[in-house]
């Protein structure tokens, strides 16, 4: 690999093949070989979004560097934006910034990935896809459609030129292969969707197969489709929000020589939870060696129970109080002692042990923990709590409800820290409907928007209740949360305190140690 050194010119270039080797930084960055841009295309992936970029594409272009899965990604493209020409211009090369916290320590790494060979648009050079489909060396594809993308268009056909779904377009690229290769079995691929929806490789799979019968598609390809190519669920994890602020991309190209339209920002914490037991799906994934961020089992269930209780949940319990206590995002909130410790304990004394996938080990579920914290305490993402109280009911139910009575079954009384976090939720929650038509609270004179299609229920119940009346008729409409909470013993009177002590004009982060929840 060639190493950059500082620019002495006050001129920065765009960075392209061409001018990998005339630029100089002020800090070190592993360039890729010239034989990096020989390795053969290997892998087709739907989608140019930045996740795809800043976690499967930083796997691939790793394991390239220290030559373990030596391939190359061609991109389709969907949209009609510009997208594509940024790649063009800079042959697919774009700089990836890694920051947060690990183990407690700042990491601030800077990548050139390398990965993208090209991006092919589906609208203007299909056939450019088609002849990607033929190619032998080809063993994977990955997507990242958004969750609308894995959805069935009856009507769509696999000889449009392109097909207007996403399914279409994928199965007209194994129809093409196999009628290039015929039934030869090791031409089969492995593909991975990473849209975030339960059980994603079945659910693409299922709707690849459906569509294959409504095109009218021969039983010798159904059999090659169905035997020799394997569609795979996953989880992927990782914050990437993308371009960076202007600001600290204009610190970036001063300490890097170029520019880079291209480049991204991620936090330091990634996982790919790969789903499979099929050897050759650990053998097409190969590049899951050179990093524990990619996980390749038979079960990824326990790695979606982490995430979905440990990070999602915590949030879910805490967004409403930190809005309420007047935190605007989540590393201001983190940064107070206090909190900190309210959500810590949170985590690894409640909902570490309320799991509801019994496989985990409690050791897996705190370093886990730690992990989340590590992340909430990452001072380059602005993640602002109003935006995580959106649909907070029915994250609420979905996320927190099981651990509630978990905990219950399990410990035979109610969670503290989950039942404050409830409480702040009904604080947060006490709306009515506003001028412009949209619900809408208010806390130290200050009004804020509530955007909960379950708010209609919420005014009502404030409007007709107050205290221990109030707190039994939410926790008891089961059409909110499937079940009735308030049969679990003290919880209505828990529940209550706490409400009369975030409802009082004097709440703040002392009132969370004075209740004792810290």
């Amino acid at each position: 690999m060639g190493v950059w050194y500082k620019m002495e010119t006050g001129t920065t270039m765009i960075i392209s093949k061409q001018t990998l080797n005339q630029n100089n930084a002020s800090r070190k960055i592993e360039t890729p070989t010239s034989t990096y841009f020989n390795l053969p295309e290997k892998v087709l992936q739907f989608g140019t979004g930045v996740l795809l970029r800043g976690l499967p594409d930083y796997f691939i272009d790793k394991a390239n560097k220290q030559g373990v899965f030596n391939g190359r990604i061609v991109v389709v493209k969907s949209t009609d934006s510009n997208g594509a020409d940024a790649f063009d211009t800079q042959n697919g090369l774009y700089t990836h910034v890694i920051r947060g916290i690990d183990k407690g320590v700042q990491v601030d790494e800077v990548v050139l990935n390398a990965s993208i060979s090209r991006v092919v648009s589906a609208k203007k050079d299909w056939n450019a896809i088609l002849e990607v489909a033929k190619n032998p060396e080809l063993s994977l594809i990955i997507s990242n459609t958004t969750e609308v993308g894995i959805t069935l268009d009856t009507t769509d056909s696999i000889h449009n030129t392109p097909p207007s779904s996403f399914p279409g377009k994928l199965l007209a690229v194994l129809y093409h292969r196999f009628k290039t290769f015929g039934n030869d079995s090791s031409k089969g691929l492995v593909i991975v969707p990473t849209e975030l929806i339960p059980n994603n490789g079945d659910k693409l799979a299922s709707i690849i197969v459906e569509l294959a019968h409504l095109n009218k598609l021969e039983f010798e390809f159904l059999d090659w489709l169905e035997q020799h190519n394997h569609f795979c669920n996953s989880l992927v994890d990782r914050i990437v929000p993308g371009k960076l602020p202007a600001d600290k991309y204009q610190s970036l190209v001063q300490e890097i020589g170029y520019d880079d339209e291209l480049a991204i920002m991620s936090e330091v914490y990634s996982l790919w939870a790969i789903q499979a037991n099929h050897p050759k799906v650990a053998e097409v994934l190969s590049f899951s060696s050179i990093d524990n961020g990619v996980v390749v089992a038979p079960d990824i269930e326990r790695f979606r129970e982490l995430k979905l209780r440990l990070l999602n949940g915590s949030h879910t319990f805490t967004c409403g109080m930190a809005h309420l206590l007047g935190f605007e995002t989540v590393v201001q909130a983190m940064n107070n002692p206090h909190f900190f410790e309210f959500i810590s304990e949170l985590m690894r004394e409640e909902i570490a042990r309320s799991l509801t996938v019994e496989n985990i080990s409690l050791d897996a579920a705190l370093d886990f923990a730690d992990a989340v914290l590590d992340r909430y305490k990452n001072p380059f993402i602005e993640h602002k709590w109003l935006s995580i109280t959106m649909q907070y009911s029915s994250k609420m139910t979905m996320r927190n409800v099981p651990l509630i009575l978990k905990y219950v079954e399990r410990f035979n009384k109610v969670p503290q820290k989950m039942a404050f976090g409830f409480a702040a939720y009904l604080s947060f929650m006490q709306v009515s409907l506003g001028e412009n038509g949209k619900y809408q609270g208010t806390r130290n004179g200050k009004t804020y928007e509530v955007n909960d299609d379950k708010s209609p229920i919420l005014a009502e119940a404030w409007a007709a209740h107050q205290g221990q009346d109030l707190v039994r008729a939410v926790s008891s409409n089961q059409n909110l949360w499937g079940t009735d909470l308030t049969q679990i013993p003290g919880w209505v009177e828990t529940v209550a305190a706490f409400l009369d002590k975030v409802q009082s004009l004097q709440f703040s982060i002392q009132t969370i140690r004075e209740a004792s929840l810290v």
